[in-house]
């Protein structure tokens, strides 16, 4: 017979497989002697056994006779009047999943139960009773959590109140009799079922889904059940509840960080219904407690080595832990703990780059509002998340889903709930009125890296009209509103943002990262801008120069056209004279700014129509206004440049073999300006890279013209310049015959998104315009290709074509420059199949240096 139900004292940190996160914790501090309120867990096995059969008995014979001996440990009786145990039921995933399930608590109460209990503590027996009618009819039998708010809102206006504290024993009680017009309570025992039934059917609630898809976690897990002796923090102002960080999770200063509420449930904090007191203040209402507070934080982030997210509850002046767990934190927090915590020696350098998410650095290069402009600052709230984020006003999670798609969304709520995921993920930014620091909108939105101000209280919302109302100001859905998490501040317009610069946490983390990583990190840059950014970034050259960015400029676009519409190859020669003039002025740019780095230029690659007005926008004007002579030889250029699918078509190195002097103009352009920029005093590093290769006969085809070309630019200079030649791996079968290519090459660089498409057949903008969210969505494809290799398809191709090179050409470079090379799950792909470089954009650079080296790390 399998063995369901652990008790805390038999699991311990590492049984979180089995246990889920939330029990494994449990039991490993009531191992280590925290104060923990007694309890049992059912194990993520019982529920995915349950769900494959539907039949939940087996498992609750266990748990009843669980509670019997829950009963001897704490001397209360389950469902007795004298002395009632009452239980938390609480889910708990193997991952955790923060606020995506459900919770049960104080349950084990009866009409009887209550009547006894208030002969000690009236007030706190009703609003105890209160709490677990709703709680218990909204999460196990389903009813709308609205219908108790509006008797909750009606009674308050009855007796003239704001907080839920302020009701009357009067109120409470009239409260828990209109409560019970909608639900009605089964005894204990049935409601102990009917609850672990519950709490198991959430691990596929949508919000769970929702938040699995969006963290790519299994979806086989399944979730464990706590069932836990309640403690209550809602006994009076001797009491209380709270959450705590051992670190500031928004900065990762090394403080106590948190809140907490007098005369309260955890729920009330979680939930943002009240907006709880910095935890300072604990100091000053029970300082003992305090004092035992942060000893028990500390003890726990020295026994966990990482910085901890602890629920605590105080009965009558007694501290108890209810869970702790490693804490969201933002990347700019995690960057300074992970830092710190190797120079106070809680952990060493290689553990300190594997705790950063690398995808999560890019959050720390966004913009910032400047301070020092002229703000229209309308209201200001906490900063709970940091970061500035400009969008129009929402209201709706679905509606800011929907309304996503097309504008920048930034969501306002009175307060979030765990429903609201589809839509926060959506969202610039959010904003709650209600809230504090360790809400459901600021744990959620430090997550997902996006701006949060909570607590907002001069805020009104008007969610019939779609109004918020600011100090009589209205303001609609289409206005437009900053908002600044690491200030506070609300801000009516389109703020100016700057750009921010490295913290020295990050230097130093990046510096680690280097001495780890065997990959070079390169970026993909066409401009002088972009590349003296690369370089801030810490790029080791250019990997990817595109010369038709250059070619795209307004003030070449008439010549590009020029050369394009040229009737002769003496027209041709004659605008391509002027082209090169302004590519020798890129080049030399480039060439003196990456100074002793290799600079990748690629050829032209993509079609010429491109360059030219659309056939479409052509004909449009015909139809409107018929054509002049000018407009009627321009149609007939594009029909003849026009293809049925020009992403396929004549680009890229077909387009050389046919007009090789196009090629040409661009490698005398790059050597002339190498030849100068050495003469100035510069070390220039051209790798010249020929795009769209199908065929090793391609190359061969125009490679000796090119060479030919510098090399006369050379004799006639009296300049030598070392110089590689490599090709784009774009194409299946240019995968599939590297070795050929590898013997005319000396570097070969796979750019990503043309052989996602080409070996999967897909049109990216088409796919990603009609299918592919479905696709994704409906797990026909785990993950979006073009934002995460195909390992198995793509990848494959990749794996062949670069044990194919390797073995025609030992010293062949191979590289990555899609964008794919500074995503890290793709970058650590490539590390395992011998990957030299990756290229990728200069904002994600200090992404690809740290998955670089956690991918290094991972397998030595």
């Amino acid at each position: 017979m399998k063995k369901y139900i652990y008790f805390f004292e038999e699991g311990n940190k590492e049984m979180k497989d089995l246990l889920g996160n939330k029990g494994a914790q449990l039991a490993e501090m009531s191992r280590i002697g925290i104060p923990v309120p007694p309890g049992f867990i059912i194990t993520t096995e019982a529920c995915r056994d349950y769900f494959k059969s539907g039949d939940l008995n087996e498992i609750f014979e266990e748990a009843k006779k669980a509670v019997r001996k829950l009963e001897e440990k704490t001397g209360k009786k389950f469902g007795g009047r004298e002395n009632p145990l009452l239980v938390s039921v609480r889910s708990g995933a193997p991952i955790s999943m923060p606020g995506m399930m459900d919770t049960i608590l104080n349950l084990g109460l009866t009409d009887e139960i209550v009547e006894e209990m208030a002969k000690k503590n009236e007030w706190f027996a009703y609003d105890t009773y209160r709490r677990f009618i709703q709680m218990f009819g909204e999460i196990v039998i389903g009813i709308e959590g609205e219908k108790f708010e509006e008797i909750i809102e009606r009674e308050k206006e009855k007796e003239g109140i704001k907080l839920d504290q302020e009701f009357s024993v009067n109120a409470l009680k009239e409260l828990v009799q209109e409560f019970k017009k909608i639900v009605e309570i089964p005894e204990p025992e049935k409601q102990l079922y009917m609850a672990i039934k519950a709490v198991f059917n959430s691990w596929n609630n949508e919000r769970a889904i929702h938040y699995r898809k969006i963290n790519r976690l299994p979806d086989d897990l399944g979730t464990g059940v706590v069932i836990q002796t309640m403690v209550f923090g809602n006994l009076g102002n001797d009491s209380g509840t709270g959450i705590v960080f051992t670190r500031n999770p928004a900065n990762g200063e090394n403080e106590i960080y948190g809140e907490f509420l007098l005369n309260a449930q955890g729920e009330d904090i979680v939930s943002g219904k009240r907006t709880p007191v910095p935890i300072e203040k604990l100091k000053e209402a029970m300082p003992h407690v305090y004092d035992e507070l942060k000893k028990v934080a500390k003890k726990l982030e020295r026994h966990y080595r990482d910085m901890q997210d602890i629920e605590f509850t105080i009965e009558r002046k007694k501290l108890y832990i209810l869970q702790t767990r490693t804490g969201k934190r933002t990347a700019r927090a995690a960057i300074k703990i992970a830092v710190d915590m190797v120079e106070e020696g809680i952990i060493n350098k290689r553990e300190a780059i594997m705790r950063v998410d690398a995808n999560s650095l890019q959050q720390l290069l966004h913009k910032r509002v400047d301070e020092k402009a002229k703000l229209d600052i309308i209201a200001r709230g906490r900063p709970a998340s940091p970061g500035a984020a400009i969008g129009k006003i929402c209201f709706s999670p679905d509606e800011a889903e929907r309304r996503s798609e097309e504008e920048s969304i930034i969501l306002f709520r009175v307060e979030t709930s765990p429903d609201d995921i589809h839509g926060i993920v959506k969202s610039k930014g959010v904003v709650t009125i209600k809230g504090g620091m360790t809400s459901h909108a600021a744990v959620v939105s430090r997550g997902l890296g996006i701006p949060c101000v909570v607590g907002v209280e001069n805020i009104k919302i008007d969610e019939e009209k779609e109004l918020l109302i600011v100090d009589g100001k209205k303001l609609g859905k289409n206005d437009v509103i900053t908002i600044d998490g690491t200030t506070g501040n609300i801000i009516l317009g389109e703020a100016p943002l700057i750009e921010t610069g490295f913290s020295k946490e990050l230097k130093k983390l990046l510096k680690w990262t280097d001495e780890y990583r065997k990959m070079k990190v390169m970026a993909n840059a066409d401009t002088p801008h972009d590349a003296k950014k690369a370089l801030e970034f810490g790029a080791e050259g250019i990997g990817l120069g595109r010369t038709e960015h250059m070619f795209l400029q307004a003030n070449r676009l008439p010549v590009v056209r020029e050369m394009i519409l040229a009737e002769s190859k003496k027209d041709r020669m004659k605008a391509l004279k002027k082209l090169k003039e302004m590519q020798i002025n890129d080049f030399i740019q480039l060439f003196k700014i990456m100074n002793g780095k290799p600079l990748t230029i690629r050829l032209l690659d993509p079609p010429l129509h491109e360059f030219l007005p659309s056939y479409e926008e052509i004909m449009e004007e015909a139809t409107e206004k018929g054509l002049d002579e000018e407009k009627q030889k321009l149609l007939e250029n594009v029909k003849r440049v026009r293809e049925a699918n020009p992403m396929l078509g004549h680009r890229g190195i077909r387009l050389a073999i046919v007009y090789p002097e196009i090629y040409i103009m661009q490698v005398e352009a790059i050597m002339k300006a190498a030849i100068k920029a050495k003469k100035e005093g510069y070390e220039p590093i051209p790798w010249i890279e020929l795009p769209m290769v199908s065929h090793v006969n391609e190359i061969k085809a125009i490679k000796r013209k090119l060479q030919k070309a510098m090399e006369k630019i050379m004799e006639n200079e009296g300049v030598k310049i070392e110089y590689k030649m490599g090709a784009m791996i774009e194409l299946p079968r240019a995968a599939l015959t590297a070795d050929e290519i590898a013997m005319e090459c000396d570097f070969i660089s796979f750019g990503t998104n043309d052989l996602t498409q080409t070996t999967f057949g897909f049109s990216r903008d088409d796919a990603e315009g009609k299918f592919l969210r479905y696709y994704i969505q409906n797990h026909v494809l785990q993950d979006d290709p073009f934002e995460t290799i195909d390992e198995k398809g793509v990848g494959e191709l990749m794996k062949i074509a670069i044990e194919k090179a390797k073995k025609a050409n030992k010293a062949i470079h191979i590289s990555i420059c899609g964008e794919h090379g500074g995503e890290a799950k793709s970058i650590k792909f490539c590390n395992s199949i011998g990957v030299d470089a990756t290229s990728c954009s200069p904002f994600r650079i200090p992404t690809a240096r740290l998955a670089a080296a956690q991918a290094a790390i991972e397998i030595q």
